[in-house]
């Protein structure tokens, strides 16, 4: 831990400008602590770069142009689970910021042998889904933690667009769940913008996405509670969890209304549909005064995020197959270029399933 402290105290001191002096009195300081403790804390300043730069360092996003505005929210003083509850609807509201949606994360105390926080949700914002004999109602990613929730006594509407309640466990207390006000939740109703049939179909997504499961490494120091959030790009909702035939599955119903052939690949019913789709989810964000941005938008947003990176010689690195879009990625620059897909750190890591 020691090493892995003194690398990212040296590159976040040096890109925070900070004197060598500093930096020495630092290192001799986290040094000690960890030798007495077996870990060291770090300063909030410490704390947000650390977060942005794993925000810098993350291979799959496509939209780290934005890297050095994310919110950083310090929540390590939270043990209780009434104000870890109340300090995920805060996420919430000031991260949809009335549909001008603010990157924010919110970092909770970090893990140690005998304390951890773990949210069981993928998202802070997600769809409920119910298993039928008739097949599954609302988000089929979502059953396996409906049926925890409902084994833990919550209980939904059963529609296809029930927002799940927030569970997570703080050491090795008992796992609790707390209903996300619907004042805090934020959700566009899809339309098309030429096929008025469309608004029959009953559609809708949250505003925001909150990623609350993975764990946020920062020299050394494990968060693994730390929900974070960007924004939407249209085809995350129109391309894969509307489309996918594992999620919502709509495309065969799209291609229908529209009056395509179905029956044929080569009437590339799939592919048309999938651009209205597409389209309906960018004209009602937009009609709404969401935050959103397309696949080509993005993708000449990643092109100016590399050219800053090559100032200060930094390498850029990536998961080619994550930051093409599902989308006409040929369209797009990523498509011709090719990255090395290497784990800097501070990053953002995958856990294991708490509930599994």
């Amino acid at each position: 831990m020691i090493e892995q402290a003194k690398q990212f105290l040296v590159q976040c001191y040096q890109e925070l400008e900070k004197s060598e002096s500093e930096l020495y009195e630092r290192i001799y300081e986290v040094e000690k602590e960890i030798e007495e403790t077996g870990y060291y804390t770090h300063t909030y300043e410490e704390l947000e770069h650390g977060a942005k730069m794993a925000w810098r360092n993350s291979n799959r996003c496509i939209g780290r142009l934005f890297w050095e505005r994310l919110e950083v929210k310090d929540c390590r003083h939270m043990d209780m689970e009434e104000e870890v509850a109340e300090a995920l609807t805060d996420h919430i509201r000031e991260a949809t910021n009335g549909g001008k949606i603010q990157s924010t994360i919110s970092i909770f105390k970090p893990k140690t042998e005998a304390s951890e926080i773990r949210i069981w949700n993928h998202q802070l914002l997600r769809y409920a889904g119910y298993e039928t004999g008739d097949g599954v109602i609302g988000d089929p990613a979502s059953v396996e933690l409906t049926k925890r929730a409902m084994e833990l006594g919550w209980q939904g509407k059963g529609t296809s667009f029930d927002i799940l309640p927030h569970i997570f466990h703080i050491d090795d207390r008992a796992p609790v769940w707390y209903d996300v006000p619907e004042d805090a939740i934020e959700e566009v109703e899809l339309r098309h913008p030429e096929y008025d049939w469309f608004r029959e179909l009953e559609l809708r997504w949250y505003a925001v996405p909150i990623i609350s499961d993975m764990r946020l490494e920062i020299g050394g120091i494990d968060y693994t509670c730390a929900p974070f959030n960007g924004w939407y790009m249209e085809t995350e909702i129109g391309a894969r969890n509307l489309a996918d035939d594992f999620r919502y599955d709509l495309l065969p119903v799209v291609a229908r209304k529209m009056g395509i052939d179905t029956k044929r690949n080569s009437s590339l019913w799939k592919d048309r549909a999938l651009v209205e789709l597409n389209q309906a989810v960018l004209y009602s964000f937009q009609q709404d005064g969401v935050s959103l941005v397309d696949h080509h938008t993005a993708a000449q947003q990643f092109q100016v995020f590399q050219k800053n990176e090559c100032k200060y010689a930094r390498q850029v690195t990536g998961d080619w197959s994550w930051l093409n879009p599902p989308v006409s990625p040929a369209t797009t620059p990523i498509f011709h270029q090719s990255y090395e897909d290497r784990m800097d750190t501070p990053n953002y890591f995958y856990q294991s399933c708490p509930f599994s």
